[in-house]
């Protein structure tokens, strides 16, 4: 006579032996209760307890993975009409089916939202999220954030700066719409689980990855509207590739230390002001009466700017205002310097170093919440050089 062993598995992925047995022994009959029956049950149900324990523990054994969605063109439907709609993050996993082999992913919506309407305050919520859950789950292997591409490489910069945890947080999204032709998203967001989950991940900080490529926060720069292969560090290069049978990286990020936002409720104003022929200043003085706190200046070339603009720059100064300079070519440095003028104590103009100017305005919210003394903050710039 032929048996089908039941086992049962409880709510913590652990075999319960004595339930299993108890049902494979009831099931059997009363001719089957003789010693060689004995036997053949005893033999059949350790058969399957190896079978079933092999498969509970290769569940448990896969690393998991925090995937927080926020939106973008990786969860956009209708992108190109009028009826633009959204997708949530069970159907961004529902797109990429193999996931499940390679990691045991736990999913949160944070939003849903085009990047660019993505606020400082959304930075500040984001980033205590992900270090909310990265406490209280000690198992994680990292967390995987979607995200719009647009401003992209400021909410990863703003999360390398203030993540404190050494798992690795790696943003990524599409540059095509879930609904598109050869769409990209579940590419990049299969790629993203396998660099969350590698061990050689820990202590790189945030890092970005689409098609195929791996960036340090700090250096990414978006660098084409349309093109899957959107994203470049013009001045640093890739930190490594996603390649189909392992994770490479050519390089370690150097990073600085961290900024504590644990009481951080407000990030400071901080404006862009574009440096391009005949520029009259008028954009830095409306910065400054609107309350901004610092500005960074888009100059040209290695931070040059009209006459006017500097003289509007120079008028910032002298109210307090922190002014950073880097420059709109989207690579190569302006010296960082020391905040005040040589010989004197009066607040001088700070270089941005090789940040562009995107970043730098994140690094100058994020070293206002700590001092308002230019050479302190000059100091906190050459540190993340």
């Amino acid at each position: 006579m032929a048996y089908t062993l039941s086992v049962l598995i409880d709510a913590s992925g652990r075999i319960n032996f004595g339930h299993t047995y108890a049902r494979y022994a009831k099931a059997a009959s009363h001719s089957d209760r003789t010693r060689a029956g004995h036997i053949q049950v005893i033999a059949r149900i350790a058969g399957w307890l190896v079978v079933c324990a092999s498969a509970a523990a290769a569940q448990q054994q896969k690393p998991r993975v925090h995937l927080v969605a926020t939106g973008g063109t990786i969860a956009s439907t209708n992108y190109y009409s009028d009826q633009g709609g959204k997708i949530g993050v069970a159907d961004l996993l529902r797109a990429v089916p193999a996931i499940d082999s390679i990691a045991s992913i736990s999913t949160e919506q944070f939003a849903n939202l085009a990047s660019s309407m993505i606020t400082p305050s959304h930075w500040l919520a984001l980033s205590r999220t992900i270090a909310d859950t990265l406490r209280a789950r000690p198992e994680l292997a990292g967390v995987v954030v979607t995200h719009g591409t647009d401003t992209m490489e400021e909410t990863a910069y703003f999360l390398d700066l203030t993540v404190q945890d050494a798992r690795p947080v790696v943003v990524t999204g599409a540059m095509r719409p879930a609904d598109g032709i050869g769409i990209d998203g579940p590419a990049n967001l299969y790629n993203a689980v396998r660099l969350a989950r590698d061990s050689g991940a820990v202590g790189r900080g945030t890092m970005v990855l689409l098609n195929d490529e791996i960036f340090a926060a700090r250096d990414v720069m978006k660098s084409n509207t349309v093109r899957p292969d959107a994203f470049a560090a013009p001045y640093r290069g890739a930190l490594g590739v996603a390649d189909p049978e392992r994770i490479v990286f050519h390089r370690t990020p150097v990073r600085a230390p961290r900024f504590d936002i644990g009481a951080v409720r407000e990030l400071p104003r901080v404006d862009i002001a574009y440096v391009y022929s005949g520029a009259d200043g008028s954009a830095v003085d409306a910065f400054v009466a609107a309350g901004a706190k610092g500005i960074v200046v888009a100059g040209v070339g290695r931070g040059g700017m009209t006459g006017p603009m500097r003289e509007a720059v120079s008028r910032a100064l002298n109210k307090g205002v922190i002014m950073v300079i880097g420059s709109r070519a989207g690579s190569g440095s302006v010296p960082v310097g020391a905040g005040v003028r040589r010989g004197s104590d009066a607040p001088a103009t700070i270089g941005a170093g090789d940040l562009p100017v995107q970043k730098a305005r994140v690094l100058l919210m994020l070293a206002l919440t700590r001092t308002s003394d230019p050479r302190e903050i000059a100091r906190i710039f050459a540190a993340h050089q």
